[in-house]
């Protein structure tokens, strides 16, 4: 399969100096079309996804894997999709997630906190107390083995 073929490829570029901290996300083919996601610890630019299609059309060009005409994206995973790994909640601290639990529960937060087990989301909750309410602020951890989706939720409102 050829999508075994290209994780491979990226795996040996990965262990370069400039791709150290990169990883794959996804490896998709569909007829002629490959798309392919990758993530760094350190972010993905359109330079470092350009050096890698390039890398990789070399193989796929030398060994006819696709034929003579066929597409290659090579980019990060975007906003939209999501998060699947323990590395790219690390780097996303500090940012609104949206999580999915096996419960069918739904936390929405910022992300305060990232290690070995799981997340820790923090979130204002309005208690009432007779007939007043107030604010309070709780943080829920979260662990990997329960989340069954994660989305970065971006807010373009000025504060």
């Amino acid at each position: 399969m050829i999508e075994k073929k290209i994780e491979k490829l990226l795996l040996e570029k990965f262990e370069e100096e400039e791709y150290s901290d990169c990883f794959i996300i996804e490896v998709m083919q569909n007829n002629s079309k490959l798309q392919i996601f990758i993530d760094s610890d350190s972010g993905i630019d359109f330079t470092k996804c350009r050096k890698i299609s390039r890398y990789l059309e070399e193989y796929i060009d030398e060994n006819n894997w696709l034929g003579e005409k066929y597409t290659i994206e090579v980019s990060s995973p975007g906003i939209d999709r999501p998060l699947k790994f323990p590395r790219q909640y690390q780097k996303n601290i500090g940012r609104r997630l949206e999580i999915d639990t096996k419960e069918d529960e739904k936390f929405s937060g910022t992300l305060i906190e990232s290690n070995d087990e799981g997340v820790v989301l923090e979130y204002k909750v309005r208690i009432k107390e007779g007939k007043k309410k107030r604010t309070e602020i709780v943080q829920t951890p979260i662990a990997f083995e329960q989340i069954t989706k994660a989305i970065i939720k971006f807010s373009f409102s000025k504060k």
